[in-house]
């Protein structure tokens, strides 16, 4: 008997529901006895009276979603091996080789001159409200963490206040906002904010304004994301704003200067605009072209980050990357998490993380055999703690540099800010009470950071960015005890015999060895001697 991998027709990312919800044909995900008379709660429901609409899920600017398809092989399948036996990059000595001794930090690009304190970037945070009403948490927290932080597609093309003159940006308020704040709270030269760009962004020339005007440095093509295999999208509540998005270029449904739309918005046939950017169209000729641009605008490094397409579009994007010597290329799997995606599409499009990135290692290697020198690699899609940090490095490694996650951060920078209101309004709730009703008590990083950033700066930190710092706390100690069982004492020595396959389609996918087959010439050697 087959089990369905996928939920169909109820979630709560469309807010829909099944009405005999114990009793579902698993198929078509409708109630067994769909009656006449039902008032339409399931999404085939809710799509008779709001139809497109249903499309993404809901609602939209407060939520960030991914996929919820059960795949047939995860990260899960996968342990981290551990030994009695040594230490890679530390005496081995028990009195030195203590977990809190792992070093963590990472430097990549074509000089080693990116540095970060911690292996991990946020791949890319664009025009969704959801990203804009977080990012003081999120570049702030970032920057003290000194980690990497993308801004996404389409800031500046979404920003009412840009003046745009012969379709190229002259000057930003959001941008200029985005950037600043990472750079003000930049640390020791640790981390990095780096300016992405879509088909829209590349036309309005936002990437030689962030490098020329904003001082970036960082610059990075997009070739989509884990989520979906179309444009970036938003809603848009203002037809004011739907207006200057259409007149910017942008593909906004329904069309906002259609007389006959305006009516129907106006007495509220419905109440939002789409928003979507168009799809890219890669070549090799291209693609050289805008590298070129871009070192010659005077950028310093430059990233690709690609998302679940076909295994040959995969093979290309490492390709391009190694041979016009690009600095990171970040591969994100199916399911990843957005602000807007369609929600059908997040879950039945593109290659899973496992499957993606296995396939990653293996083009890789295959370029190394043959002499070309490999640039970092970062991966992404679901992420969200240690033990899958782990298992990403090592499966990708010695390629592998840096793990991507989205939803996590936003999540942690989302409750950090909360509590911070929670706190301000003498309101904090019993299950954080416990803890105390203030910043110093609540958030046990509080110490550390009051002593490093002094009383004053601290003072001023937004608890949305204490909460990010205090989430990346939590994995860094978590991937330090994780690696100090493997003996791995920096990065760089983790590797893909750190790992085993609990299961035999994982190791037949990964090229990892299934379980009971790890160390078999070297368990034969002991027992033999």
């Amino acid at each position: 008997m087959s089990t369905s991998l996928s939920r169909i027709n109820a979630s709560a990312a469309t807010l829909t529901k099944n009405r005999t919800e114990g009793s579902i044909t698993p198929s078509s995900g409708m109630c067994v006895t769909c009656v006449d008379g039902c008032i339409g709660m399931c999404e085939i429901g809710k799509s008779a009276y709001r139809g497109h609409e249903v499309i993404y899920p809901q609602p939209f600017g407060v939520i960030t979603t991914a996929s919820e398809k059960v795949y047939p092989v995860d990260y899960s399948h996968f342990n981290i091996m551990g030994t009695a036996v040594g230490a890679h990059g530390i005496e081995a000595d028990s009195d030195k080789a203590i977990f809190p001794a792992v070093n963590l930090e990472v430097a990549f690009g074509h000089d080693k001159g990116i540095k970060f304190k911690l292996p991990l970037v946020i791949p890319g945070i664009g025009s969704t409200n959801i990203a804009k009403n977080n990012w003081e948490g999120l570049a702030i927290g970032s920057a003290i963490s000194g980690t990497g932080l993308t801004i996404g597609e389409n800031v500046v093309g979404m920003d009412p206040e840009a003046v745009i003159k012969d379709n190229r940006i002259l000057e930003t308020v959001d941008l200029k906002r985005r950037v600043k704040l990472y750079q003000d709270n930049q640390r020791d030269g640790y981390g990095a904010i780096i300016c992405q760009a879509n088909v829209e962004d590349t036309r309005l020339g936002v990437q030689e304004y962030a490098i020329e005007k904003l001082g970036v440095e960082c610059v990075e093509l997009k070739w989509g994301q884990g989520a979906k295999d179309i444009g970036g999208e938003v809603k848009v509540t203002s037809l004011k704003k739907a207006q200057m998005l259409y007149k910017r270029g942008y593909v906004v449904l329904p069309n906002p200067t259609d007389p006959d739309i305006i009516k129907a918005f106006e007495r509220g046939a419905f109440k939002e605009f789409e928003r979507h950017s168009r799809v890219g169209m890669v070549s090799e000729e291209a693609f050289a072209e805008r590298v070129e641009q871009l070192r010659q605008a005077g950028a310093k490094y430059i990233f690709l980050k690609t998302g679940a397409y076909r295994p040959a579009d995969l093979a290309r994007a490492v390709l391009f990357a190694t041979k016009y010597k690009l600095d990171l290329l970040t591969v994100d799997g199916a399911g990843g998490g957005t602000g807007m995606s369609p929600w059908r599409m997040m879950n039945e499009w593109g290659v899973p993380p496992v499957e993606l990135h296995s396939l990653l290692y293996e083009y890789a290697a295959r370029l190394a055999d043959r002499g070309y020198e490999i640039p970092a690699l970062a991966v992404a899609g679901g992420f969200t703690f240690e033990d899958q940090i782990f298992k990403g490095l090592a499966l990708g490694a010695p390629f592998v540099k840096l793990v991507g996650m989205a939803r996590a951060p936003i999540a942690a920078a989302m409750v950090g800010k909360t509590l911070g209101r929670t706190i301000e309004d003498h309101q904090v709730p019993v299950y954080v009470e416990r803890f105390g009703t203030s910043k110093d008590e609540i958030f046990v990083t509080a110490a550390e950071l009051r002593k490093e950033l002094g009383n004053d700066e601290f003072e001023s930190l937004p608890t949305g960015a204490i909460g990010l710092y205090t989430y990346y706390e939590r994995l860094a100690q978590g991937l330090r005890q994780l690696m100090c069982g493997s003996r791995k004492f920096a990065l760089e020595y983790i590797s893909r015999d750190d790992l085993a396959c609990l299961t035999h389609e994982a190791a037949n996918i990964s090229g990892i060895p299934f379980m009971t087959d790890v160390d078999k010439a070297a368990a034969e050697e002991i027992l033999s001697g």
